[in-house]
């Protein structure tokens, strides 16, 4: 059975959970006392007001919500925020608007989503040659646009 220990830092924290079952993540929500706005090309972090404890060889991925990423262009200021599996302390999420709008971040509200995904740790190899592929080192567009 697939267990994740969730701890709350803050009296008033949400527990995430999945909007519907077929959801990859489970809702991160903001865990503040009063509304917080962020002005266009500004970043603010939010509490989340939990801390979790990741079972090994996974690790927590905080990813946008579509529709304010969308509809209003908030974001995760670190596009993905990566949650290692030894780390205990409070789940903060950066958030930056690249909206032309001050948009307002609400008490209780839904502003990210937090998913585990396992984590390939492979032993590391120093070598003078690689492995050919047609692509070979080609980048960046290399493979066209259509």
């Amino acid at each position: 059975m697939n267990m994740l220990k969730i701890k709350k830092v803050r009296e008033k924290a949400r527990i995430p959970k999945r909007a519907t079952d077929g959801a990859a993540g489970m809702d991160l929500y903001a865990c503040i006392n009063e509304p917080i706005s962020i002005e266009s090309g500004d970043l603010k972090i939010i509490p989340t007001g939990i801390a979790v404890e990741i079972p090994k060889n996974t690790a927590g991925f905080v990813f946008a919500r579509s529709g304010l990423g969308i509809k209003h262009g908030i974001s995760p200021s670190n596009a993905v925020g990566v949650i290692d599996s030894d780390y205990r302390g409070e789940i903060c999420v950066g958030l930056t608007n690249h909206g032309r709008e001050p948009f307002v971040i609400e008490p209780d509200m839904r502003i990210a989503q937090f998913v585990l995904m396992p984590v390939v740790v492979p032993q590391v190899v120093e070598t003078d040659v690689l492995g050919e592929t047609i692509r070979d080192n080609g980048g960046f567009g290399s493979t066209g646009m259509k």
